[in-house]
């Protein structure tokens, strides 16, 4: 059921956002789309963080749907971009569906392995044809449905280890902030390769340092992303 359920919430998201860009409406029912899609995650695919466990187990209980639903809309987000002509920004959520992935193997969760592969081939097929063509533009609807997928899987991850929340974090969204910080001091190529190399790096890093560490690298550089998201020049929430 939550492979159909992701069909369903990725369809949500694609509808919501061709109508609201036909019919030119506010960008609230956008929102309400990834709200809905987040729903039917939920819902029909039963996929939902309700503990936590950081040492100490903690139930969420009536907070559970919320936290979730949180989590979900604002890991969908991530890359919401109105319109780019580089497709090599999608460098960013292809490393960090390849660590998904490869995370997910040393796991054994068949769900986030089969859909992390799948998405990781689309994302390359997408930049080599924009290599080759020169022809594919980056836009919302696609970006949002990247940011599903990554939600999803990081739900379905965390429930299994909250430290995996690193992932999401520190492989696409920093990097992600990092490619705007310094979009404005060099080429748009030199920002997405020096953002993508951040990726990578966090990304082996989540097989070396140990979890106790992790955690505080999770918390401290949460920190910077939440202060970045008060100044609108890099917020992406």
């Amino acid at each position: 059921m939550l492979y159909l359920a992701l069909f369903i919430g990725i369809v949500s998201i694609v509808v919501a956002n061709k109508l609201t860009q036909a019919f030119k409406l506010s960008s609230i029912w956008v929102l309400i789309g990834q709200i809905c899609a987040s729903l039917v995650i939920i819902i029909v695919g039963n996929l939902e963080v309700s503990d936590i466990n950081l040492g100490n187990h903690f139930e969420l209980g009536y907070l559970t749907i919320p936290f979730t639903l949180l989590l979900l809309v604002g890991f969908t987000n991530v890359m919401n971009i109105e319109k780019v002509q580089n497709p090599s920004i999608l460098l960013l959520p292809f490393v960090s569906l390849v660590c998904f992935s490869i995370a997910a193997f040393f796991i054994g969760h068949s769900f986030v392995l089969i859909t992390g592969i799948c998405s990781s081939l689309t994302l390359m097929f997408i930049l080599l044809y924009g290599y080759f063509t020169g022809k594919v533009f980056v836009g919302r609807t696609l970006t949002t449905s990247i940011g599903f997928i990554i939600a999803v899987l990081s739900i379905a991850l965390i429930k299994t280890s909250i430290v995996t929340i690193y992932i999401p974090i520190f492989t696409l969204a920093l990097p992600f902030t990092l490619c705007y910080f310094i979009q404005d001091k060099f080429t748009s190529v030199h920002s997405i390769t020096v953002s993508t190399l951040t990726a990578i790096l966090f990304g082996v890093l989540m097989y070396i340092v140990p979890f106790h560490i992790m955690w505080y690298l999770v918390v401290g550089l949460t920190l910077i992303l939440v202060i970045t998201q008060f100044s609108r020049k890099y917020r992406f929430i």
